[in-house]
């Protein structure tokens, strides 16, 4: 499934406290989507990461009790007392098996040693499938059975709308849109450390605002992609500057046009950005404008990722016109 719709149905699923299971490949946001749920309900959010865990860490401490004489288990402070929340277990069929053991009560009963989860979390947990060349451990199957169990897709669309939400450096938006390939580049079978993946982008637009030298660029972004995806997106980023002025067609509605395919990428993607940070009835007629002479499928691109971002354009007399235009694509 696409991030927008597990996001949908993890969130009906934490809503009913239903135990469920995000599987994945590395990097490609499995643990932020978790988080993201928490932060768009308002509610507490505890990531454990049950691969760096002993048995003990979740059970607790024995301890001898004076009055029963009796032996109790102290719970760890990590674990939450009260409130609502999300409680997300990275990584379980990576933890050694006898973490799962010990997170086996948890997720079954809802309770550990002496401690007992507050009514108001639900559990999420997360990790790698077996075949990735990760760490992992066969998951027992009464464990298993106790998730509603979800595999994350990587989906191009869904990137470039978070992307844009998250003021991802637009040269990075424009590159993934030209090569959708190569927002994901992850083998299992290749030994290669560093590949393409959601995360290793976040890590380029990162050393794009550290403002390393040019020297160090391409080895330092091969590092976070891999050495062939790094020499195409440098080679990609010269193209920014063969753009028209973007600050112009959004004044004026008028600017030069291009044939080239990856320019046109480019300028999609750096008009849409330009627009977001700066939005006015008076640029979106610009912009809107502009596209009439634009090839169709660029037109219909901007027009769609605007939306997409939740601009509204129907008040709009030039997107009457636009509509009229670009119908036949849009049925």
């Amino acid at each position: 499934m696409k991030a927008t719709s597990l996001t949908t149905a993890i969130n009906s699923l934490v809503e009913q406290k239903v135990p469920t299971f995000l599987w994945g490949a590395p990097g490609i946001g499995k643990s932020s989507i978790v988080k993201q749920i928490a932060q768009s309900r308002g509610i507490g959010f505890i990531d454990l990461r049950l691969a760096l865990m002993d048995p003990t860490d979740l059970k607790g401490i024995p301890f001898y009790d004076k009055e029963s004489h009796t032996a109790l288990w102290a719970p760890p402070a990590f674990l939450p007392k009260e409130g609502e929340g999300i409680l997300f277990l990275d990584e379980l069929n990576s933890a050694a098996p006898s973490v799962q053991a010990s997170a086996y009560q948890l997720i079954l009963d809802r309770k550990v040693g002496e401690y007992e989860l507050p009514d108001g979390w639900a559990i999420v947990a997360a990790g790698n499938r077996e075949g990735d060349r990760g760490v992992t451990y066969r998951m027992p199957s009464p464990l298993a059975n106790r998730f509603v169990h979800f595999e994350m897709s990587v989906d191009v669309e869904d990137w470039r709308l978070w992307a844009y939400k998250s003021g991802v450096d637009e040269r990075v938006i424009s590159y993934i849109s030209y090569k959708n390939e190569h927002l994901f580049t992850f083998d299992a079978k290749s030994d290669i450390k560093s590949f393409a993946t959601p995360r290793s982008w976040e890590y380029v637009n990162s050393i794009l605002e550290s403002k390393i030298s040019s020297e160090l660029l391409l080895d330092v972004i091969s590092g976070a992609v891999g050495r062939d995806v790094a020499v195409s997106f440098l080679a990609f980023i010269k193209v920014m500057k063969r753009l028209p002025d973007i600050e112009t067609i959004l004044k004026t509605g008028s600017g030069e046009y291009s044939d080239e395919v990856d320019v046109l990428y480019a300028l999609s993607t750096g008009l849409v950005s330009a627009y977001l940070r700066e939005s006015s009835d008076e640029r979106l007629d610009n912009l809107l404008k502009y596209t009439l002479g634009l090839k169709s499928e660029f037109a219909v691109i901007i027009v769609q990722d605007l939306q997409r971002n939740g601009i509204t354009m129907e008040h709009s007399e030039v997107f009457k016109e636009w509509v009229e235009k670009f119908a036949y694509l849009l049925a």
